[in-house]
């Protein structure tokens, strides 16, 4: 009986949907598209220095989307880092990805519908080796960072809807393995006397191609001698991002940081 409630709650949230798309099709074009999204992303991390050369660190970060509606991700990650000559740094570290991906809808060639798959949550691991150049002229310090980055996401089963057959049935979503190159140029001012240092940076994600690049405009405040926080704003201007499926977007972030 349960089983049976199950599938009919099912079939009316796929009716409800189809419903939905028609009113979405029939809407003007104005207010169809949208060019970019809005969301906002937050962090928490903590750092400890070994030494002069040694450090190690934790971070947990949580993403939205859909202008900030939706939530998009959850991480953790490690990394340690060692300083192996003044102004050159190699770091490597661990990111676990909990993803709430984007529905799919999928279409026969006369334009109906299909199948839909709804959103669903799923896990990815993220890998990566970095190594960092900086230099300080007067009070600017520029710091270039090339870092090799690989995420692979496990095989998942979720359910998807048959519209030709009016029932619920299981999508298997492959598992699959990236590779990136990502360039970031970022720049600091010391301000004479201030707590407050503004920052700005880009950076490019290449695999073979062009990707998406990200330009982000902030600045830290550091509150105490351990205790920082930070603010800024980003946009990022996708190309053919096959990794996070990431829309074009503007992000507010907020940090916090603590050097143990």
């Amino acid at each position: 009986m349960d089983r049976r409630k199950a599938i009919k709650k099912q079939d009316m949230r796929a009716r409800l949907f189809v419903a939905l798309l028609a009113v979405l099709a029939m809407a003007p074009d104005g207010v169809k598209a949208q060019e970019s999204d809005f969301g906002v992303w937050t962090s928490v991390s903590a750092e400890k220095d070994f030494g002069k050369k040694w450090s190690v660190g934790v971070e947990g970060e949580f993403r939205t989307r859909n202008n900030s509606r939706t939530s998009d991700r959850w991480s953790f990650g490690v990394d340690g880092s060692y300083k192996i000559v003044k102004g050159l740094k190699l770091s490597a570290g661990y990111t676990l990805l909990y993803d709430n991906n984007d529905e799919k809808i999928t279409y026969h060639e006369d334009g109906t519908y299909n199948n839909w798959r709804p959103s669903y949550w799923g896990v990815r691991h993220r890998f990566n080796v970095s190594l960092t150049g900086s230099a300080k002229l007067g009070r600017f310090k520029f710091a270039l960072r090339e870092r090799w980055q690989y995420t692979y996401r496990p095989e998942k089963t979720t359910e998807r809807y048959d519209f030709d057959n009016s029932w619920w049935e299981d999508d298997d979503v492959r598992s699959k393995g990236h590779n990136v190159l990502r360039s970031r140029l970022k720049v600091e001012y010391d301000i004479p006397k201030c707590k407050i240092e503004p920052y700005v940076s880009a950076e490019i994600y290449n695999s073979w191609a062009l990707e998406k690049a990200r330009y982000i405009v902030g600045a830290d405040w550091k509150i105490t001698k351990q205790h920082s926080v930070g603010m800024y704003y980003l946009y990022q201007d996708v190309n053919n991002d096959i990794d996070d499926d990431d829309p074009n977007e503007h992000v507010l972030g907020l940090s916090y940081k603590i050097n143990l």
